[in-house]
C-alpha cells in the first residue's frame, strides 16, 4: 500500500460539481492506493503511520493536535512508466480488492480519533489543495 501525504492549509475533493470531502483547516490529504497483495496489516500500517507522522507545524502529528485528514483513493500511484508513453495500471488492485482496503485506512484513522472526510472510489474526482510548505511525503508499506 502506499500514500502521498502532503500538508495543507485547506483542501477539497469534488464529483460532479460537487463537493464530496473537504478540509477548510490545516491538517493532510493523503492520496492512498492499493496493490494486489496488500490487506489488513498493510492497512493498518499505513493508517498508523498517516496519523503519528509528524510533518505538521512545530513537528506535529495530525494525532497530536487533532489535524484533519482528507482521503482519496488513487490508482495511479502503482502506475508505471518505465517503458513507453502509457503507463501500466497492473500493479494497481481493482475496485473489489481496493476499495474495502481503503475504506478501512479510513476506519482505522476515526478509530484513532481523526476527524476523516474522503474522496468517492472510483469516480473522477477533482481534487484541490492549498500546500503548506509544501511538504509531501511518500509512504510505501513494503518500507516501512
Amino acid at each position: 500500500m502506499r500514500a502521498v501525504v502532503t500538508r495543507v492549509a485547506s483542501a477539497s475533493v469534488e464529483v460532479d460539481g460537487t463537493i464530496v470531502g473537504e478540509l477548510s483547516e490545516p491538517g493532510l490529504l493523503a492520496l492512498v492506493g492499493v496493490t494486489h497483495d496488500d490487506g489488513e496489516a498493510e492497512a493498518a500500517k499505513i493508517a498508523r503511520k498517516i496519523w503519528d507522522l509528524r510533518i505538521l507545524d512545530d513537528e506535529k502529528s495530525a494525532s497530536d493536535v487533532g489535524a484533519p485528514i482528507l482521503v482519496v483513493s488513487q490508482f495511479t500511484l502503482y502506475g508505471d512508466a518505465r517503458r513507453g508513453r502509457r503507463p501500466s495500471w497492473t500493479a494497481a488492485s481493482g475496485r473489489p480488492h481496493a476499495e474495502p482496503l481503503v475504506e478501512r485506512v479510513v476506519e482505522l484513522l476515526r478509530a484513532a480519533g481523526a476527524h476523516v472526510e474522503t474522496g468517492e472510489f472510483g469516480a473522477m474526482m477533482r481534487v484541490s489543495s492549498v500546500n503548506d510548505g509544501p511538504f509531501t511525503m511518500l509512504l510505501d508499506t513494503a518500507t516501512l
